[in-house]
């Protein structure tokens, strides 16, 4: 197995843990540039980045970290209301680390989880994102009120997840390797670069990340839940201009007009399908960079 933290597409990186409050993330900082922050996924860990951020710190300043529980960053204690792994929660970690790197206003790109971190972030803090790209995703409290049979198939682990400790978190220790990378997104990520696999089964193999893995979806259908809704009602919305990038042959292509959901959420929104599956930067990290780049370069 490839030692963990080590992938070529972050070469010229420095690895490091910072601390940020309650917890210290293991980020990675590379390039030059305006400040980008990138936020992972589920069951990821910032080396689900590596096909596109080496490219990326040609332009940027990339900042890319493991978010709270996930990876090599800390396991916060829980609490009943699972506000501890919530996403306002994750959100103020990186506005925390953005600052210990000197950073008041930046841009945020975010993948799956990483997208609801990202899409709280410029809710709660509208003067710190610059733009915003959000991947794959709808809004959790959209999701949550739009749910259906095909949403409980097809994204059955959204509700095993959020089920009381210890019933999820029991059944996966049996096969932690089995529930997270075989049986969910038809096995993807097995194809995916080896150096990111090794991370990502090293971390899923520790029981607290597999609890904190739990906690982050049992926010999910509660306080996550209940941020958006209250944000509804407040008639607050997101004010960055929004890239919503999703995969053509994944799920939100077949369930949902993307585009017109964010449109109620945003002011500003553009963006289109990648003919890809759920995880765009790894499947087609050429045109995820293409994406990115024209983005994020505009208005320099």
């Amino acid at each position: 197995m490839t030692a963990p933290d080590q992938h070529p597409g972050f070469d010229g990186f420095e690895l490091s843990r910072i601390g940020v409050g309650e917890v210290t993330l293991r980020v990675r900082v590379g390039g030059a540039g305006p400040p980008l922050l990138l936020l992972h996924g589920y069951p990821e860990t910032h080396l689900m980045w590596g096909e596109v951020a080496g490219d990326l710190a040609r332009d940027f300043t990339v900042v890319a970290p493991d978010l709270r529980g996930y990876g090599g960053s800390s396991q916060p204690a829980t609490v009943p209301t699972h506000e501890t792994y919530g996403k306002r929660a994750m959100a103020a970690d990186g506005m925390a680390l953005m600052h210990r790197l000197g950073f008041d206003r930046f841009d945020v790109a975010g993948h799956d989880r990483g997208a609801r971190v990202a899409y709280r972030m410029a809710l709660d803090s509208p003067d710190a994102v610059r733009r915003l790209t959000v991947m794959d995703v709808i809004p959790t409290g959209e999701v949550w009120a739009r749910a259906d049979a095909r949403f409980a198939l097809g994204y059955w682990h959204w509700a095993f997840l959020t089920l009381a400790e210890p019933v999820p978190e029991t059944v996966i220790g049996h096969d932690p390797e089995h529930f997270f990378l075989d049986a969910q997104f038809g096995g993807a990520l097995r194809g995916f670069a080896p150096e990111a696999v090794a991370d990502y089964t090293r971390a899923l193999h520790d029981r607290a990340v597999v609890h904190a893995i739990c906690e982050d979806y049992r926010a999910g259908a509660s306080c996550d839940r209940q941020l958006d809704d209250e944000d509804r009602a407040a008639g607050r919305r997101i004010a960055a201009p929004l890239q919503v990038l999703w995969g053509a042959r994944g799920a939100l292509a077949a369930w949902y007009d993307p585009l017109a959901v964010w449109r109620d959420w945003a002011d500003d929104v553009t963006g289109s399908a990648i003919d890809s599956g759920h995880f765009l930067p790894e499947e087609q990290p050429a045109a995820t960079l293409a994406a990115l780049r024209s983005f994020h370069t505009a208005g320099r």
